[in-house]
């Protein structure tokens, strides 16, 4: 978590610090964060994710395999929910709510690109080395989310649906060495109530001893 925090400031940027809030605390990919409207909180505590900014045309597209129209909804914390409404009003909206305006407006895009978040972590690769821990890159923000939340006991089918994922077996595979716990808890069964040298087990009332 720390070092989270760390990498955020590492850029004296509020778009950018905005993105690593939307990926960290929210589990968005790249063009999720990118594609950020003000109008997708939905609930005090509920963020709707229903497109993307497309890699190489940066313009607004459905999410990932999915179609027109649908969306998921992932929990929004409160300090994302306070980074959002604070960069709003800061810098102002566009197109009926979105945040991150491009900031090259001659290319003719609305969005900011994919392609600046890129040069953005590469820069902060080239002037803070130490701070970057050697593979890791902006979507690396996104697995934190998969690994804080499965930590914290969420079941890995709740993590699955915010994440996007169409099959569970894909978070399964990626998050699997974080759910270490399930063998020691099963070894332990029998020292928690269930020790079989010592408990009997009763027939529920009224049934017959099979």
């Amino acid at each position: 978590m720390e070092q989270v925090g760390l990498l955020r400031m590492a850029r004296d940027d509020d778009a950018f610090r905005l993105i690593v809030d939307l990926m960290a605390g929210m589990g968005l990919r790249n063009g999720e964060a990118l594609a950020v409207n003000v109008n997708n909180m939905v609930a005090k505590d509920v963020y709707r994710v229903h497109q993307q900014v497309h890699d190489r045309t940066v313009t607004l597209e459905p999410l990932k395999l999915r179609k027109t129209g649908e969306f998921r909804e992932v929990p929004l914390p409160s300090f994302v929910r306070e980074g959002i409404e604070q960069y709003a009003a800061t810098h102002g909206t566009f197109a009926n709510g979105y945040l991150l305006k491009t900031l090259r407006p001659s290319t003719g895009n609305a969005f900011l690109s994919p392609t600046t978040l890129r040069r953005w972590w590469t820069q902060l690769q080239e002037q803070k080395p130490n701070l970057v821990p050697e593979g890791m890159t902006m979507y690396s923000f996104r697995h934190y989310f998969a690994s804080n939340a499965l930590g914290q006991g969420i079941p890995i089918t709740d993590v699955a649906d915010w994440m996007g994922h169409s099959d569970i077996n894909i978070t399964f595979r990626a998050y699997r060495h974080l759910l270490p716990g399930s063998i020691s808890k099963a070894a332990a069964l029998p020292n928690n109530g269930l020790d079989f040298n010592t408990r009997t087990i009763e027939a529920p009332e009224g049934t017959a001893a099979a």
